[in-house]
């Protein structure tokens, strides 16, 4: 084994700092390398007592496909879309059955239930499970048979959802398709991908799929859900060491699956809901700081209610948005630190708990990637047993006590990215000492007055000159310092 590079160390140490778990232990290994796809006929609930199966359906058939990243391998879902009646089409979406191939006493399920989610740092990605498991086994890979469960959504002419089932079926991907070259050809810059073109009407199913999600999006943004653009990087490694930051693009695909996969999961909470069960919610309280929104908003010269309104905060930055394109990604940014963070509860049978702010949904849930988040594995657990008419497994007290770690470790995970993704960027501008940025305050607190910088997009702190600055306010800054092992990046404010 070779050693790690520098920025592999420092994750793995950002990792432990952070009690979440870099290796698996020797009895997860072993669990993970003993296990086989499931059989393509019925699923047995690990666990059950007394043991527990469920049919499949044959739904091998179907020109199902997966879009994700180019270098995904922890692939969790697949979509097709098939006529329905009186006009409207029945979305499919299959999820992987990972649930069904280990249960709550293995070790694999110690380290998921621990970290509870897959960790995505610059250097290196700390899978949630095994990697034998969650790239090959479980995964929808291309080719191959595999069981899954399928959320079937039935959308009416208007965009709305006017019916969703579950139930576990036998699916084959048909193709493996990437972001952005499926972008490139729904708008128009380029010819429909190879994978495309080898599978007999793949083109117009995914036509078709375009379509629906636009109609989906267009209901949400009519019921209050926020438009904002956020700006993602990528840092581009050369032997181990970052030389660029690329920013990723949002693109007709991307909203593609996003808006499947928020009508799957909202579909699966109400699933649980009519069947009785229990099930650990995602939810984003109305905004503390709506005081400092309403504030960005005057200064653009724009009113916005005194109470929390997702709808005229919506309309509002549809309005920027179109008024001022290229600096919408920084307002938006604004906002979302402003919004705050989701974080997961329960919802017991008969309950009422608060739906998800930015979304503009009263049922949602994290339920389409069990590959990744341990929330979603819970959430498919709680599903198979609702299907096999058995109890729920787990009791509200320990979903209540997994829900809060759940949101714990999600945090540390994004601090973890965060702090590997800010080493790489010192290792960036650590020849750049001097040299004059303009950027956007990011955070404002008692901790620290935080920027992120124009070009390259890299957040650091400005230790210097920071008084009377807030959230969304434009900076020019100087650096000053850089500290590669902390992901220090340090700016005085030139004023």
């Amino acid at each position: 084994m070779t050693a790690p590079t520098r920025l592999q160390a420092l994750a793995q140490r950002a990792m432990q700092a952070r009690d979440l778990w870099p290796e698996f232990s020797a009895a997860a290994l072993q669990e993970a390398a003993a296990l086989q796809p499931l059989p393509p006929d019925r699923v047995t609930l690990p666990g059950s007592r007394p043991p527990t199966s469920v049919a499949l359906r044959d739904l091998r058939h179907l020109a199902w496909c997966s879009i994700d990243n180019d270098d995904s391998r922890d692939l969790d879902q697949l979509s097709v879309t098939v006529p329905g009646s009186g006009g409207a089409v029945r979305i499919l979406v299959a999820i992987a059955n990972v649930a069904a191939l280990f249960g709550r006493s293995s070790a694999i399920d110690a380290h998921a239930a621990h970290n509870t989610t897959s960790v995505y740092t610059a250097a290196q990605v700390f899978s949630m499970l095994p990697e034998h498991l969650s790239t090959d086994v479980s995964v929808l890979a291309a080719g191959g048979e595999r069981s899954a469960i399928v959320v079937e959504l039935e959308i009416d002419t208007s965009g709305s959802v006017r019916a969703s089932e579950l139930y576990p079926a036998c699916v084959i991907n048909q193709a493996k398709l990437a972001y952005d070259s499926v972008a490139a050809w729904l708008e128009g810059r380029q010819p429909p991908p190879a994978a495309v073109s080898a599978v007999s009407g793949l083109d117009e199913q995914l036509r078709v799929q375009d379509r629906l999600a636009q109609s989906l999006l267009q209901v949400r943004h009519a019921q209050g859900a926020l438009t904002l653009q956020t700006l993602e990087t990528r840092v581009i490694l050369d032997a181990g060491t970052p030389r660029e930051l690329r920013v990723e693009q949002p693109n007709r695909a991307k909203s593609l699956i996003e808006e499947f996969m928020i009508a799957a999961n909202t579909a699966t909470a109400e699933f649980l809901t009519r069947h009785g069960y229990p099930s650990v919610r995602r939810v984003l309280l109305p905004p503390e700081r709506w005081d400092r929104i309403v504030e960005l908003a005057a200064a653009l010269h724009e009113s916005l209610p005194a109470e929390p309104d997702a709808a005229a905060l919506n309309a509002f930055l549809v309005k920027r948005r179109a008024a001022e394109p290229a600096r919408f990604a920084d307002l938006s940014l604004s906002v979302i630190k402003l919004l705050g963070r989701g974080q997961y509860v329960v919802d017991a049978p008969g309950g009422s708990v608060s739906g998800h702010f930015g979304l503009a949904v009263s049922d949602y849930m994290h339920s389409t990637a069990p590959n990744r988040r341990f929330p979603d594995l819970l959430t498919q657990r709680l599903v198979l047993a609702a299907i096999a008419g058995v109890p729920a497994p787990y009791s509200l007290q320990e979903l209540q006590q997994l829900a809060a770690h759940c949101t714990v470790q999600e945090d540390n995970a994004d601090k973890v990215e965060r702090q590997v993704a800010k080493s790489a960027a010192a290792m960036l501008l650590s020849t750049h000492i001097g040299q004059l940025f303009q950027g956007m305050v990011t955070g404002a607190s008692a901790k620290g007055t935080w920027i992120r910088l124009t070009a390259p997009p890299v957040e650091g702190r400005i230790v210097q000159g920071y008084e009377g600055l807030d959230v969304g306010d434009q900076a020019q800054v100087r650096l000053t310092h850089t500290d590669v092992e902390r992901g220090f990046i340090d700016f005085a404010r030139v004023k």
